[in-house]
């Protein structure tokens, strides 16, 4: 994966990341149920986005630890 698809790709996990805690911390209401599941979509999004920097790391040259 190249270095523009690798930053675009953080970019908008982080995007997405940032809307769905924004979505998700808002109080509920019960009369009007939530249909969209936003903090597991948080969650994805930041798991995304930490296997993005690790990969950014790679691109950049960090060297890896361990065997």
């Amino acid at each position: 994966m190249s270095m523009t698809l690798t930053l675009s790709l953080l970019a908008a996990a982080l995007i997405v990341g940032g809307f769905a805690g924004w979505r998700g911390a808002r109080p509920s209401d019960f009369l009007k149920p939530r249909m969209v599941p936003w903090r597991f979509i948080m969650l994805l999004a930041g798991a995304l986005a930490f296997l993005l920097v690790i990969h950014l790391g790679t691109l950049l040259g960090v060297p890896q630890r361990g065997t």
